[in-house]
């Protein structure tokens, strides 16, 4: 598995990264074996070190996001928090993970969930706007969510909250 670490405000021990591959070699390898690439970003928030851990593996992104006082506990919890999203989703995903990922039986006590039922389809027109006019809609119609024809570029875009408060815009983008 490929790993790259980057750092935002703040230095990385030398220990850092030699700890992070052989956690992610332990734990995320039988999933996605040594094709995969992985992305470590750490930083430092009042006194919290705040780790992103995103996995790239066959055109499925697996992301997770943790706090932590210490970065070898930041990178633990993130590493779990992905394996118990690959758990949970089993069955959907087993198709597209190594095939071999899940020959160990796992007695968690989460339920899995085959089918998902769909309650509702909307069809509504998108005209195109800015990214701040397409803040403001969702920020009036109290959605956590808009989907966008970007006025400047054409495209179809979304804009969500985060969880630190802050905006965020999904652009598609073609591989």
């Amino acid at each position: 598995m490929k790993v790259t670490i980057s750092a935002r405000k703040m230095q990385i021990p030398q220990a850092f990264p030699e700890y992070a591959e052989k956690k992610l070699d332990a734990k995320l390898t039988k999933f996605f074996g040594d094709e995969a690439d992985s992305k470590i970003t750490v930083s430092e928030h009042k006194n919290q070190i705040i780790l992103e851990l995103t996995v790239k593996y066959n055109n499925m992104i697996y992301r997770a996001e943790t706090k932590a006082t210490d970065k070898n506990d930041a990178l633990d919890s993130a590493v779990d928090k992905i394996i118990r999203q690959i758990r949970k989703n089993k069955t959907k995903i087993e198709k597209r993970l190594k095939e071999s990922a899940f020959k160990e039986v796992y007695e968690d006590s989460v339920e899995e969930q085959t089918d998902y039922e769909v309650i509702k389809h909307k069809t509504f027109v998108m005209r195109p706007m800015d990214v701040e006019e397409a803040i403001l809609q969702m920020n009036m119609l109290g959605h956590a969510f808009f989907m966008f024809s970007n006025a400047a570029t054409g495209e179809t875009n979304v804009v969500y909250k985060r969880d630190d408060g802050n905006y965020a815009v999904l652009e598609p983008t073609k591989e």
